[in-house]
């Protein structure tokens, strides 16, 4: 099938994909993963973004960011590092040229918000509420490839939460909190953002890791370090997606190695309300759209009429 047209079901199977996130009503639990997907630009050449339950955008920033040397990718055993530093023009170049794109098109966008400093995330926010094509802002409290904010917020319940506050108090649409698996306890982090004004959180960003060549005995990326990301990462975002949406009531976005249907609903049984696909978008444009209609066809052949019910019931 074309993943650019609409899916054609019978009416008489026909089950209802749509989720509430937040105050959110996406039309199924599929949005893209920070990072991974630009604004969508570039991959609206190979499929409907309609079709998506959202689109999360790259990191924005209140200025540009020029990002880290190259090189800054590395392929490893079912996965990938990263180290491109939240490279983006910064948030009023964002918001003349992709959001105003983005505006054209039927689909949910949620704007993932980067800083170095509480003050910086909080001006970003304020700018981005003033947009009425914004339907929620994703907090970039997790990412490993920066040396200033970053995972520094995203370690530390006590920065965590004032972070969210400094956000929450200048935008009433939906907040979601993005935390890092780079912790010793990830709930207690998300109970810190769930008790400042959390609306959702979303989990995992990238796990730090390293790559060398054995050759030149150098590290393969320019910074040593960068954030792993792929299939490799599945097992322990999804008992982190467990642990957090069990010890808090907010809605959680699960993501990490998520490219089958079957994976996507790993993760709500797992207790996520939606999921985001990201490093699988890399190797197929498509991979949303194949999520999409593989829960579908998912929930058709094991009887569960709204993929909502997925959400939390593992059997333990």
């Amino acid at each position: 099938m074309d993943p650019k047209s609409p899916r054609a079901t019978d009416a008489s199977s026909q089950v209802d994909l749509t989720v509430d996130m937040a105050g959110l009503k996406l039309r199924n639990p599929v949005m893209t993963a920070s990072g991974t997907f630009a604004s969508g630009r570039e991959y609206a050449d190979f499929l409907d973004l309609s079709r998506l339950g959202a689109v999360v955008t790259k990191g924005v920033s209140l200025e540009p960011w020029a990002g880290n040397a190259s090189p800054r990718i590395a392929e490893t055993a079912s996965g990938m590092l990263n180290s491109i530093g939240l490279q983006n023009p910064g948030v009023e170049a964002f918001v003349a040229r992709d959001l105003a794109w983005l505006a054209g098109h039927d689909v949910p966008v949620i704007v993932n918000v980067s800083g170095h400093t509480v003050k910086e995330y909080a001006a970003v926010v304020e700018r981005l509420d003033a947009e009425p094509s914004v339907a929620g802002m994703e907090i970039n409290i997790s990412c490993p490839n920066v040396d200033a904010g970053g995972m520094a917020f995203g370690t530390d319940c006590t920065a965590a939460a004032e972070v969210t506050r400094a956000a929450r108090a200048v935008t009433g649409k939906p907040l979601i909190i993005k935390l890092s698996p780079n912790v010793t306890d990830i709930a207690d982090i998300a109970r810190a953002v769930e008790a400042a004004g959390a609306d959702a959180v979303s989990l995992i960003n990238t796990v730090l890791g390293m790559s060398i060549d054995a050759r030149s005995r150098r590290p393969r990326l320019a910074r040593t370090v960068g954030g792993l990301s792929g299939p490799a990462i599945k097992p322990v975002a999804l008992r982190m997606v467990w642990q957090v949406a069990s010890a808090i009531e907010l809605p959680v976005i699960g993501m990490g190695g998520v490219r089958t249907a079957e994976d996507a609903v790993e993760f709500m049984l797992a207790g996520a309300t939606a999921v985001a696909v990201g490093t699988a978008s890399f190797v197929d444009p498509t991979a949303t759209i194949r999520v999409i209609d593989g829960l579908e066809s998912f929930c058709q052949e094991t009887g569960v009429a709204h993929v909502s019910d997925l959400t939390g019931a593992l059997v333990l």
